[in-house]
């Protein structure tokens, strides 16, 4: 089981301080130890002393040494009063033969005095040499000894013992004391220790919380901690690191998601596979041959043996080079050894391209240049029908000026062929008027092809939204004031722009602003809004809320020449969706009769 670090420094700070309690404690133990013996040694000594004392007042039988000690009272007292020494334990006075002349207890007078250790030399032994003897099986009695003599000659000792289970007993009382302040001491250092490790290891919990946060893949993650320590310095560098990481992700993601778009549009069919042979990823084009689900299974599970993509996966993984092109019926494949810095295989492509659309594709890019040719020959024969169409407005204006000349002439026959010649004149007049309409309804239709045929320039630059709004609203004013109409602009981001051609995208806002203040005659709201949309577009929504479009002319609303009005042209929308696919865009229109009208241009973003 792994700690973790404020465990670590608990138990790191508790064992410091146990070792230091033991250490202490065994120092005290042997100290206490030596003072206990040194007590009993004292006591021993004193009590030796006192008999030794009493012993040479007393006057010896040279024929009975021993008969003064043995009537003596004041000696027999010493010896009883010595059980009430708690570190005594007996007291005798012992013959130079070893037989006990007088005891504390009289019945072991006479007897031989047992052979014991010498409390002297356990009071100069090493302390853990005394421990050892004092806490050794049931106890031991230690004798201290005084020589009796008279003169020169020797006629016995006085032996005091003293037994290692009282020494035990009060070593062990003393140490209960010891031992309680030790476990106090413990406690305190747990607690002591909790609180410091959550001081000391508050930076590294932060520190982790932000690499935490780091890894799920947030961007702009700081650290704030308290300045003037390492840890700040730590917490400096680490968001240093951190800002260029999430630069870099910024980067990797833009760069991912432009290589996702570009994959998942592709007409090749690409499919992804791990030295292990293992799917990784397929683009929608493949994911007829290898579903989003077989993702993780190998090439040999997806695929029968023999099969062209496997063989050439199989073959790439043995070989570790690439392999192909291959012709598998209308498709040609080819496996690409991917490798990295060290020229290890690190993946393979196999990418699938469609000879039928590529022959199709050649069909359509043919049909498109035959368009491209028809457009300028059309172009140019409406350059030539407008020339007629000018000459004929001329001409009808000649006739016009002549015929009025004519009424004005006075008629030979009197005034009444007069009047008659003016009412026919006056005919002329309306029928020349009518063919001067048609005339210039015609001319009007040619200007709008050849305005729509002629190819254009696109001036790509940023152009702001709101600014592009701005342009458009002072010429929208006098028309919206007419038609008893509100106009609103709603763009939140002032700086939001598209990359397009500011004449065109007014002319495109122009039209359709237009056609919505036509489709509110009784007046209403017309909304100018700009937002950013998916796949870094712009959005341009333009709603009325006029009558609205039928649902039978939705499809046809684009349409060159289509239209409803009585006095349209059909040009408008046409160069609204003209402008709109220049601009590598999409227009999208919902409509609900009765309610309103929306337009939807979709435009690249301006970087």
């Amino acid at each position: 089981m792994r700690l973790s670090i404020r465990a670590k420094q608990i138990a790191g700070v508790t064992a410091i301080v146990g070792l230091t309690v033991v250490a202490l404690s065994g120092l005290y133990l042997a100290r206490l130890a030596d003072l206990i013996v040194t007590e009993s040694q004292a006591r021993a000594q004193v009590l030796a002393s006192t008999i030794l004392h009493r012993v040479a007042q007393l006057t010896i039988d040279p024929l009975d040494k021993y008969a003064a000690l043995r009537t003596d009272g004041g000696l027999r007292s010493i010896l009883e009063a010595s059980v009430y020494d708690k570190a005594v334990t007996s007291a005798a006075i012992v013959d130079p033969e070893g037989t006990i002349v007088m005891h504390r207890e009289p019945s072991f007078v006479g007897e031989p005095a047992p052979e014991v250790g010498d409390l002297t030399a356990l009071a100069a032994a090493p302390p853990l040499e005394r421990l050892q003897v004092i806490y050794s099986g049931d106890g031991k009695r230690l004798e201290t000894r005084v020589q009796m003599k008279s003169g020169d000659q020797n006629f016995g000792s006085i032996r005091v013992g003293v037994s290692t289970l009282l020494m035990r007993s009060a070593l062990t009382d003393a140490l209960y004391s010891a031992v309680v302040t030790a476990a106090l001491a413990l406690l305190i250092a747990v607690f002591v220790a909790g609180l410091l490790s959550r001081v000391m290891l508050r930076p590294i919990h932060v520190i982790r919380s932000g690499l935490t946060r780091l890894g799920r893949g947030e961007f702009g993650v700081t650290l704030d901690l308290p300045p003037g320590d390492e840890f700040s310095e730590l917490g400096n560098f680490f968001n240093t690191v951190s800002q260029q990481l999430s630069a870099d992700r910024s980067q990797l993601a833009d760069q991912k998601a432009n290589l996702e778009s570009l994959v998942e549009h592709l007409e090749d069919a690409v499919a992804l596979f791990n030295p292990a042979g293992e799917l990784l990823f397929t683009n929608p084009a493949m994911q007829s041959t290898f579903s989003a689900g077989n993702i993780g299974r190998p090439v040999s599970a997806l695929v029968p043996a023999g099969h062209a993509y496997r063989t050439l996966v199989e073959e790439t993984l043995a070989t570790r080079r690439s392999r192909g092109p291959v012709q598998f019926g209308d498709d040609l494949a080819i496996a690409h050894a991917i490798t990295g810095a060290g020229g290890e295989l690190v993946g393979i492509l196999l990418v699938v391209r469609n000879l039928a659309y590529v022959s199709r594709m050649q069909s359509t890019i043919a049909y498109s240049r035959k368009l491209v040719a028809l457009g300028r020959l059309t172009a140019g024969i409406a350059h030539e029908v407008k020339n007629p169409l000018n000459a004929m407005m001329i001409h009808l204006e000649l006739m016009r000026m002549k015929i009025r000349k004519g009424a004005l002439v006075p008629a030979g026959g009197g005034g009444e062929l007069l009047a008659e010649a003016g009412r026919a004149d006056e005919g002329l007049l309306q029928h020349v008027g009518v063919i001067e309409t048609e005339i210039r309804r015609l001319d009007e239709v040619v200007q709008g092809f050849l305005k729509f045929t002629r190819p254009e320039d696109l001036r790509l630059q940023a152009v702001r939204v709101r600014a592009l709004f701005d342009e458009v609203l002072p010429i929208l004013g006098p028309e919206a004031q007419k038609n008893d109409v509100r106009v609103v602009v709603e763009t939140p981001d002032d700086q939001l722009a598209v990359n397009g051609d500011s004449a065109m995208l007014r002319q495109a806002i122009m039209n359709l602003a237009m056609n919505a203040f036509q489709a509110m005659p009784t007046g209403g709201t017309l909304r100018l809004i700009g937002a950013p949309a998916a796949k870094k577009r712009v959005e341009l929504r333009i709603e009325d809320t006029g009558v609205g479009i039928p649902p039978e002319h939705l499809d046809r609303i684009f349409d060159l020449y289509f239209t409803t009005k009585d006095h349209g042209t059909g040009i408008g929308l046409s160069m609204v969706y003209r402008i709109v696919q220049m601009h590598d865009g999409e227009v999208e229109v919902q409509s609900t009769p009765g309610r309103g009208t929306t337009f939807r241009l979709l435009l690249p973003r301006a970087e």
